[in-house]
């Protein structure tokens, strides 16, 4: 857990409007610490899928679920699109529904405001969609979260108490997600959220002292990691561990440089353009690590 952040406490997956987002404190005070949440129930069997419907891969997330590249927006070449690709071979007339909202938070995702939805944010949206389509939907994944940490780095450096904040308001938010999205799916999809690359180790390449920083970050980063990974297991997602993918953890030096290193300079466009979203290579990365978790 980071920095001694807790699993939250359950809040009923029940109505979406009825568990408030959680936004971080404005003071540095320490929050109360939460009760172990319990699992969510699914429906103890979901309706048969009925011949000749539809079938769907419902995609939710920040800009990752866009396909954002710097200079681009969002694309059609993220990695919801490839995943989709590899995930119709297995199940043909499967058809791809994408939510995801550039900028997303855990509290946005929850309460809106980032991005124009009909029912006012993507949490709602995601359980409208799947409650209206029982016994269609196939597969269901998101990335959360990387925005609630990436406001707490300020010119490559962590801020520490920032991210005590917000990442305490994570756990909790992250937990309302995948709850109540597991309990409107039922136990018919399968669920996958993923873990986050560390695109701080790109400091390494600016002398000794982004080296200290590019090692620091990533236990941080970890933390934060291993915290969703216990949220989604929690709520019986299986876990698309991209920061594993991207060999988050391996200071190797290969060719003068660490191999962690070198996937974010070749995997993201943190090296050359300063920017902390994959390249089209990086998302086919991503997409084959989902493909790995879904059946």
């Amino acid at each position: 857990m980071f920095l001694g952040a807790a699993v939250p406490a359950v809040a009923d997956p029940g109505d979406p409007t009825d568990t408030p987002a959680t936004e971080a404190p404005a003071s540095d005070a320490p929050a109360e610490t939460p009760q172990a949440p319990e699992t969510p129930e699914a429906p103890a069997t979901d309706p048969p899928p009925v011949p000749g419907q539809p079938v769907y891969y419902l995609s939710m997330g920040d800009s990752l679920s866009t396909g954002y590249q710097p200079g681009m927006g969002d694309t059609d070449t993220g990695y919801p699109d490839q995943l989709y690709a590899t995930l119709k071979e297995r199940t043909p007339g499967l058809q791809l529904v994408k939510i995801g909202c550039r900028g997303e938070t855990t509290a946005s995702f929850i309460k809106g405001g980032k991005c124009s939805y009909p029912t006012g944010s993507q949490l709602n949206e995601a359980l409208r969609f799947l409650n209206e389509h029982p016994g269609q939907i196939r597969y269901v994944t998101i990335d959360i979260g990387g925005n609630d940490v990436n406001s707490c780095i300020k010119n490559n450096s962590p801020d520490v108490m920032c991210l005590i904040r917000n990442v305490s308001a994570l756990a909790g938010n992250l937990w309302t997600i995948v709850s109540k999205v597991r309990r409107a799916g039922g136990a018919g999809p399968s669920y996958s959220g993923m873990t986050y690359y560390d695109p701080l180790l790109a400091a390494w390449l600016t002398g000794k002292s982004g080296q200290r920083q590019a090692k620091i970050s990533v236990p941080l980063i970890e933390s934060v990691n291993g915290l969703a990974w216990t949220i989604y297991g929690l709520a019986n997602f299986r876990i698309a561990d991209v920061s594993r993918a991207f060999e988050t953890r391996n200071f190797t030096i290969q060719n003068g440089r660490p191999v962690n290193v070198s996937r974010i300079c070749t995997w993201t466009h943190m090296c050359a353009r300063r920017d902390i979203h994959p390249t089209t290579d990086g998302y086919t990365r991503i997409a084959q690590t989902f493909a790995a978790t879904l059946t």
